[in-house]
């Protein structure tokens, strides 16, 4: 943080003596004497009067004394204060959000146990639902997030991060406003009839396989394959071609051109907190007590 010279140089001033400052130091008398004259020479200023009765300060000696002092207790406190902002950085925890997997479910868990880790913060760090980057972001947790909060069924997904499930979120139909279905409170599989049913590809997610294979018994309805995750851009084309789309009741306000209807059927999807594949002893903290408190 600052010149070594001067600790030297204020050492020397204490001690009265080349020989006990290089005691003090653990470096050589000679030592002392070099980086005292080294430091003269760079200030170009006498800074001691070396006598027979010892080492005596200068008057510019005592000026850089006093300023030396002054900067050594200075230096203290700013690598004190940097030393409390780094702690405090290595208790913020990270929380991904996103249109379609928003953080506030995190929070309202939050606020229930955060009384337990006194010091603690939370910092939301912003991502795209994109298709196509999805698994990406996923594959962050660790690294740019410490905590998504989501539904996930997703084996691809879970290659990626652990699951700790907290709950269940009910598939529902996204109808579009114009639709005919719109005003409908709740919809059976005959009224699905005639209507293109669009869902994610088959094979990722034992949930919604489980709706295909339900639908499937009924020729009456066509299944139109999304891309393996939704983005905004599928509930988009869901309102340009007006058809219909599963999806999951916490979704009901992701488009404001579709509807979010019940279905007679049941066909759950779990939620919770998705978290690294190797946690943090911080991380794995959170979830014991989490786990303590569900």
């Amino acid at each position: 943080m600052f010149n070594s010279q001067l600790t030297v140089f204020v050492c020397v001033a204490d001690c009265g003596s080349f020989n006990k400052a290089a005691e003090k130091l653990y470096i050589s008398p000679p030592s002392v004497m070099k980086q005292i004259n080294a430091l003269e020479k760079h200030l170009d200023l006498k800074l001691l009067d070396r006598t027979n009765q010892g080492i005596h300060l200068t008057a510019a000696g005592q000026v850089i004394y006093r300023h030396a002092k002054y900067l050594f207790d200075y230096s203290a406190k700013a690598i004190e204060e940097a030393r409390r902002e780094a702690a405090q950085q290595e208790t913020i925890f990270r929380i991904g959000s996103s249109l379609l997997n928003p953080c506030k479910p995190f929070m309202d868990l939050w606020y229930r146990i955060n009384d337990r880790f006194p010091g603690y913060r939370l910092n939301i760090i912003p991502f795209e639902d994109d298709h196509t980057g999805i698994v990406t972001e996923i594959a962050a947790l660790g690294k740019k997030f410490d905590f998504l909060i989501g539904v996930c069924d997703s084996f691809i997904w879970q290659e990626y991060c652990h699951f700790l499930p907290l709950g269940t979120y009910q598939h529902c139909i996204a109808v579009p406003r114009e639709h005919p279905l719109a005003k409908k409170e709740r919809l059976t599989i005959e009224d699905l009839y005639g209507e293109t049913l669009m869902m994610v590809k088959q094979g990722d997610s034992t949930s919604v396989d489980g709706i295909r294979a339900e639908i499937s018994r009924y020729p009456q309805i066509t299944i139109e394959d999304t891309p393996q995750f939704y983005d905004i851009e599928v509930f988009n084309r869901c309102v340009q071609k007006q058809h219909l789309m599963v999806t999951i009741e916490c979704w009901h306000d992701v488009h404001p051109a579709l509807v979010t209807i019940p279905v007679d059927w049941d066909h759950p999807i779990p939620y919770g907190l998705l978290y690294p594949l190797e946690p943090s002893e911080e991380i794995q903290n959170v979830l014991r007590t989490i786990k303590g408190d569900c």
